[in-house]
């Protein structure tokens, strides 16, 4: 069962990447939440002691004020003449003055009264009664314990005794000095004082709770849901690679059998490109043998055993649609280029009992051009049909070919140019593809009118074996004088 499992999980590829871009993608959304929550908690908290500031410290402290107000009014109409009645008041005193610190945001109050020039500062019942009752301040030490009150009252008491409204001043961001002017009967006389601290601890600590339990829930629920979504996508991607797998393996199938098609389509047209040269040759050897005699037998045993050779060569590549390198490149092979060239003029092309108009082959050789490492009938397959290119589309004109052969020693280098003064080659068929190779050299490519199967292939294969099998380079031009010009590179 735990071998099952784990087979199961194992066909998923989770792996530490994974997990890691998970939990990463969980830490980034993480922190946005907390600064976006932070950013909130803090201005609720700033509207929290504004509100605090207006709507519960100034109204306490207006409050007390007014009290105390209306309380010395009255006593001042009706003071007290015994004892029990004067006690009775200055607890009425002590209580206004005293039951605010009770409050739990209220630290500090007093009343500030103006002694002349010196601010008197009243904390108690029996010191408000005194100044009531005889207009007195009694030797305490009240002022000395509100001495950042007084200090702060004599920077407003000009403000606060000409505009008579509640003065707030914020200290360390969440203390409050309240001054209330005191005006009993009208008269400007002092200011009640309060400090208070706005504590909004017990609602940051309800909201980091609340938050914290939001925070826990929404990983559990992010991380879930990540979990989920890789799920489903790693099982999709599964699908979707064994699919793709055997889409990859049926085109590689496919390739391979384009690729066998093209080499059998290609070695079935090289074949029947070369089957009436094999045809025409086979002419030759029995015309040979017809004709010959004991003073030409030498000459015509050395060319009908090449003629032979030329025809075992095309049974030998019947066999192969893709013969192997060796046949054609090996450093057994010695093969004389300039000899190559005289042959196939004078035992080939001079031989031709049918000619399309008239024409006349020209060599021009270099006889400093090393052998070449390529089998000799190999070459005659590249020269055979571009020379027969220039005989067959010569129109009517005298045509005049020249093969020239020439070593280039800086490049390292066999030129072979082939040249026809005819009516050159089409303008379109030199325009190059994106892989370079000219239109010319390309399958099907022909110039001829009513030819079908027979057509098109003459460049193109000549193009194939030099490129492709023996390395070397072939290109084709137009002559400004008018004819055009194969080129091949032989490197050596």
């Amino acid at each position: 069962m735990k071998n099952q499992a784990y087979k199961n999980i194992k066909r998923y590829h989770f792996e530490f990447k994974h997990l890691t871009v998970l939990f990463v993608g969980l830490i980034i959304f993480q922190l946005i939440l907390s600064y976006v929550h932070k950013t909130t908690l803090r201005n609720f908290v700033d509207n929290t002691q504004e509100w605090f500031q207006k709507n519960s410290a100034e109204k306490i402290a207006n409050l007390s004020a007014t009290t105390l107000e209306l309380l010395l009014e009255n006593s001042k109409l009706n003071l007290p003449t015994n004892e029990t009645d004067k006690r009775k008041l200055i607890q009425f005193f002590d209580i206004i003055l005293n039951q605010q610190i009770l409050q739990q945001n209220v630290e500090e109050i007093c009343l500030l009264l103006n002694d002349g020039k010196t601010v008197r500062a009243i904390d108690g019942g029996k010191d408000l009664f005194s100044f009531i009752s005889s207009g007195t301040f009694s030797e305490n030490n009240a002022s000395s314990r509100h001495a950042v009150a007084i200090t702060l009252y004599d920077s407003i008491k000009s403000e606060l005794q000409q505009n008579e409204q509640i003065i707030n001043i914020l200290k360390d961001k969440q203390t409050y000095h309240i001054f209330v002017p005191f005006v009993p009967n009208g008269e400007f006389v002092g200011a009640l004082y309060m400090r208070n601290t706005a504590d909004v601890t017990f609602i940051q600590r309800e909201i980091v709770s609340s938050y914290e339990e939001t925070s826990i829930i929404y990983s559990a629920l992010f991380l879930l849901g990540l979990l989920a979504m890789y799920y489903v996508s790693t099982f999709t991607v599964k699908e979707r690679d064994e699919a793709q797998k055997l889409l990859l393996d049926e085109h590689e199938v496919n390739i391979k059998k384009q690729m066998d098609h093209e080499k059998e389509a290609l070695f079935t047209k090289r074949i029947y490109h070369t089957h009436h040269k094999a045809e025409k040759v086979m002419g030759f050897i029995k015309d040979d043998l017809r004709n010959i005699t004991v003073d030409n037998m030498s000459e015509i045993k050395n060319r009908v055993s090449r003629y032979s050779n030329f025809i075992s060569r095309v049974i030998y590549d019947m066999k192969w649609y893709d013969p192997p390198i060796q046949t054609i490149r090996n450093s057994a092979f010695k093969t004389d280029l300039n000899d190559v060239i005289k042959f196939l003029v004078d035992n080939i092309f001079n031989r031709t009992s049918k000619k399309s108009g008239s024409f006349e082959i020209q060599y021009f050789l270099d006889k400093k051009i090393p052998i070449i490492n390529i089998n000799e009938f190999v070459v005659w397959e590249v020269i055979e049909p571009l020379v027969q290119n220039s005989i067959d589309h010569c129109g009517d004109v005298n045509l005049l070919i020249k093969i020239e052969t020439a070593f280039v020693s800086e490049r390292k280098a066999t030129i072979l140019r082939i040249t026809d003064n005819g009516i050159g080659i089409q303008k379109d068929l030199l325009i190059a593809d994106e892989k370079g190779v000219k239109r010319l050299f390309l399958e099907n490519v022909t110039t001829k009118e009513n030819e079908k199967s027979s057509s098109g292939y003459g460049c193109y294969i000549a193009y194939q074996i030099a490129r492709q099998r023996c390395g070397w380079y072939i290109d084709a031009e137009n002559l400004p004088e008018g004819g055009c010009r194969f080129t091949i590179t032989i490197p050596n």
